[in-house]
This record gives C-alpha cells, sequence and structure tokens, in this order.
C-alpha cells in the first residue's frame, strides 16, 4: 500500500491572504489613531530668539500674529474677536496650553490683547513662542 498522496496537476494550492489584508488595515488604523499632530498656523511667521526658548507641547493651541497684525489659526484669519470663542471651544474637552506665534515685526500691543483673550477665554497657560540662540 502506498502511503504517499501526490499532488496532481488538476489539484490547486490557494493561500488565503484575506486575514492578512484585515491584519494590516488594523495596524494602519492604529497607527493613524495614536499619532500626534502638530497644528501648523497656516502661515510663516519669523520668530524673535529667546536663549530661554524649550520645545513646543504637541497638543497645544497654536496661534499666529502676523507682521499686519492680522491672528491666524488653522491657516485662517480669524481676527482678534475671534480668539475668545476659538480658545473656549478647544478648550472645552480638556485643558491644553496655548501657544502665540507672534511675528518679529508684529506690535506688541496686538500680542497682549491676544493674550488677554486667551486668559479671558479661559486659558491657564500662554506662552510666546521663539526660536532657540
Amino acid at each position: 500500500m502506498n502511503r504517499h498522496r501526490y499532488l496532481q496537476s488538476s489539484d490547486s494550492v490557494e493561500i488565503n491572504i484575506s486575514p492578512l489584508i484585515d491584519m494590516m488595515f488594523l495596524l494602519l488604523i492604529f497607527f493613524i489613531v495614536t499619532t500626534a499632530f502638530v497644528e501648523e498656523i497656516g502661515i510663516q511667521i519669523q520668530k524673535p530668539k529667546a536663549a530661554s526658548a524649550q520645545n513646543l507641547e504637541k497638543q497645544s493651541i497654536m496661534l499666529g500674529v502676523s507682521e499686519n497684525g492680522g491672528v491666524i489659526y488653522g491657516g485662517n484669519e480669524i481676527g482678534l474677536s475671534g480668539v475668545r470663542a476659538l480658545v473656549s471651544r478647544l478648550l472645552k474637552d480638556r485643558e491644553r496650553p496655548v501657544i502665540i506665534i507672534a511675528d518679529t515685526q508684529s506690535r506688541s500691543g496686538i500680542v497682549v490683547d491676544v493674550i488677554d483673550e486667551c486668559k479671558l477665554a479661559g486659558a491657564k497657560q500662554v506662552s510666546i513662542a521663539t526660536e532657540a540662540e
């Protein structure tokens, strides 16, 4: 008796890769969800230099103050009047620091007004972004 069975040309061997594809999609979704994204303000700003500069926190709210005094968030100009509503809405779910990225040519009065609006919206930590010397 022959105990060995040989594959004939009519028999086909298939590898089912559906579970592998499902696993790859799950890994992709996991990495996308767990990656922390840093929101850019949307314009190019020349930051002032400071010896005491520190790294930005990833989950912070970043507002830009342009050279001509415009207030920008996410590439859109929101103006000084939109700062308080925006910051209070973004702080509703959890406490985050607010970082103001002001151009070196912007007026200090506008920057102080933006800081004041952030504080009135409930922000406990408001910082001004600088570059390390």
